[in-house]
């Protein structure tokens, strides 16, 4: 019995060391590989028709955008496995379109470019279209754009499973291109809520 008790001290012993070392090694790789957030930035925009026709209460737009994604990590490559853009004036979706899946590798820099190109039926108010006559006046509109993005990651040759879908806010204010004149340039605008790794309240 005394020898049964023993074995059972010392297996019990090697089954938390084991856990220990494991624990200790999952700890390390963490504080090693844990990715820094991607940051996006929308470098260019170009607005060459945006047009609301109160007759038939429709918009009439045509929207393009320059938008690069750094990957500052050294260890770790990222896999965009849908991508969403998705375009919105007062608060209200006027287009949207699918972008081509990609992967981006480590320290690497990426462009998407989304173009809206069309006309939507839409409700707006009389003080929304007030406000869109003093943006027309001002020849700046301001419009977001959203990206829902689902990722997953390489680290090495191992590939974790996929994060949910992430909506990436980018509010712009775009010029309005009037005969191949622009009023004001477009300044280059980093867009908010990028957590792919974090959440919005990690302030680490």
């Amino acid at each position: 019995m005394a020898g049964s008790r023993c074995g059972a001290y010392w297996l019990f012993k090697l089954i938390y060391i084991a856990f220990l070392l494991c624990f200790i090694a999952v700890f390390i790789f963490w504080l090693i590989f844990r990715p820094k957030e991607v940051e996006f930035h929308v470098t260019d925009a170009t607005l060459t028709q945006f047009y609301f026709n109160t007759t038939n209460n429709t918009l009439y737009y045509n929207l393009s955008a320059n938008i690069t994604l750094r990957n500052p990590n050294k260890r770790v490559g990222i896999n965009y496995n849908s991508i969403e853009a998705i375009a919105k004036y007062q608060n209200k979706l006027f287009s949207n379109v699918g972008l081509t899946p990609f992967y981006q590798g480590h320290k690497n820099t990426s462009i998407l470019r989304p173009v809206f190109v069309g006309q939507k039926d839409m409700s707006l108010r009389a003080r929304d279209r007030s406000k869109m006559d003093e943006e027309k006046s001002a020849g700046v509109f301001g419009i977001d754009i959203k990206l829902s993005v689902q990722i997953s990651i390489n680290y090495g040759k191992f590939k974790t499973f996929k994060f949910e879908p992430t909506m990436i806010y980018c509010p712009l204010k775009v010029p309005l291109s009037d005969n191949g004149t622009v009023a004001e340039g477009f300044k280059t605008t980093q867009c908010d809520d990028v957590n792919f790794f974090s959440y919005p309240d990690d302030t680490d």
